[in-house]
């Protein structure tokens, strides 16, 4: 990076959407995740996509890396310039540009807050169903580039099902539309692989995003259990009765001491080993039903208080301590990281309990918030990160928690990403074929390794070629997408 790269983004962009103080760059340092810290050189704040473009433009120029970044709430070091560069915010770009209320669709800008989707269609009887916990203030673009859950996810499906269309801008400065907000797009679903590719494939600019009707009726229920194994147990219960609740989270006793001691005050039962947030939504008629047997499947399993919320009041409540829980554990440590990994529910209570033994092994403390319902863990380890001998202990533990949900026939990530966190750990579940097949689709996207460079792949497996060829459309990119799916040699697409 030099004076003269720095002059060029100022012909683009207006002097004050080009920021280089070493001060002020130290807030671009680290995402979610602030375990790890890398500056950039610049970070720049376009307001439209073809000032995205000319800024890519430019960074290809020069060939210098660059990263999109929302608003940094990512967990997995994904908007971390690991190779400094140029860091392309696009919080500035926060307008939902429209609501269609008889199609059920939205057109937003990727800086747009979560919940601002669903507060715009609110007065239509809409709104938006992926809710992660952090959706107060986590922008729908990140929550694209992570393929983010969230409670609700459940049964209504991760943000790649609510996803109908984009327009996003390429590694090398084109902008392109993918998707079909009127349904099914005909060949490769390039949408879908753009959706979960971590700001690693191309920036996207602008999403349409579906809408749901708001549901008649909701019960949310609050179960206490003297034993995490009761309440894992009843996890698989709920599902294996054919029920699909539109949330089952869990809380362990830590969560519950550290929640109850902070703003986010929920009322959950302070002598709970765990607890339950149950929520079922749908029709009026069978709701009371469903809510019924969820509770003779808790009383079965030994809950021993079983709440439903009496109004909506109560139940934002309820809901309220679990998505401010990750914020309340400042209480109880002054550092925290938060693991992500998806095990089979029938496996949740020995791993709970394997994770309880590392903690004691290692001497850090670990709390248990997670979307139980699917499996998808949260372990948050709590350390504080003024001695050093804690700082490198997270680094084993967190490797031999992965390595345990890998071992009982879980994943890597559920939603938070592997990003440069877990990149390292890919070698746990894929093969070095997979990981090639993978890294010849990435190069598709990404020819030259600039865009978002030392994400997903280990670097201990020598993931990190640089491709030749370009792409400019959407044509030639589902060509050579397709070729390396059918495994056609480089030479033989060239």
């Amino acid at each position: 990076m030099n004076q003269e790269v720095i002059d060029r983004l100022r012909q683009v962009l207006e002097k004050v959407a080009v920021v280089d103080d070493e001060t002020e760059l130290l807030v671009y340092e680290c995402d979610g995740l602030p375990l790890f810290k890398h500056k950039p050189d610049v970070v720049v704040f376009p307001r439209n996509a073809e000032q995205v473009a000319q800024v890519v433009r430019i960074a290809n120029e020069y060939r210098i890396p660059f990263l999109p970044r929302g608003a940094g709430t990512g967990l997995s070091g994904g908007a971390l310039a690991v190779e400094g560069g140029i860091v392309i915010e696009l919080q500035r770009m926060n307008r939902i540009l429209s609501i269609d209320v008889e199609n059920r669709i939205a057109v937003v800008q990727p800086g747009v807050v979560n919940l601002h989707i669903s507060q715009a269609a609110a007065p239509h009887g809409l709104y938006y169903a992926p809710d992660p916990s952090s959706q107060m203030s986590c922008s729908i673009g990140g929550n694209v580039a992570e393929n983010s859950g969230g409670p609700h996810c459940l049964k209504y499906g991760m943000t790649t099902n609510h996803i109908l269309a984009i327009e996003a801008v390429t590694s090398e400065g084109e902008i392109i539309r993918l998707g079909n907000p009127a349904g099914e797009t005909i060949g490769l679903d390039l949408l879908g692989t753009i959706v979960g590719s971590e700001g690693t494939f191309a920036i996207v600019t602008e999403i349409t995003v579906r809408l749901l009707p708001k549901p008649q009726a909701v019960k949310t229920l609050l179960a206490a259990f003297h034993s995490v194994e009761q309440c894992s147990q009843t996890v698989s219960d709920v599902i294996a009765a054919g029920i699909v609740p539109a949330a089952l989270e869990m809380v362990d006793a830590k969560t519950i001491e550290a929640v109850e001691a902070s703003v986010y005050k929920a009322g959950y039962p302070r002598d709970a080993a765990a607890a339950l947030l149950i929520e079922v939504d749908g029709f009026r008629e069978g709701l009371e039903e469903t809510s019924d047997a969820i509770v003779e499947i808790c009383r079965r399993n030994q809950a021993y208080d079983v709440r439903v919320a009496k109004d909506d009041d109560e139940r934002a409540r309820l809901w309220l301590g679990r998505k401010g829980a990750f914020g309340a554990m400042g209480r109880l440590a002054p550092d925290m990281i938060t693991m992500d990994a998806v095990i089979p529910r029938t496996r949740l209570p020995e791993v709970l309990a394997a994770i309880d033994r590392m903690s004691e092994h290692y001497g850090l403390a670990v709390a248990n918030v997670f979307h139980a319902g699917d499996g998808n863990l949260h372990p948050l380890i709590l350390f504080d990160s003024r001695y050093q001998d804690q700082v490198d202990k997270i680094f084993g533990m967190s490797e031999d928690i992965m390595k345990l949900c890998v071992d009982v026939g879980g994943s890597l990530s559920g939603e938070h990403g592997i990003g440069y966190e877990k990149k390292d750990f890919m070698d746990l579940v894929f093969t070095d074929v997979d990981l090639q097949t993978m890294m010849r689709v990435k190069l598709v996207f990404n020819p030259h390794g600039l865009l978002n460079p030392s994400k997903i792949f280990p670097t201990r497996r020598g993931c990190t070629e640089v491709g030749k060829n370009t792409t400019t459309s959407t044509a030639e990119i589902s060509k050579r997408v397709e070729a390396v799916l059918l495994g056609v040699p480089e030479k033989a697409q060239r």
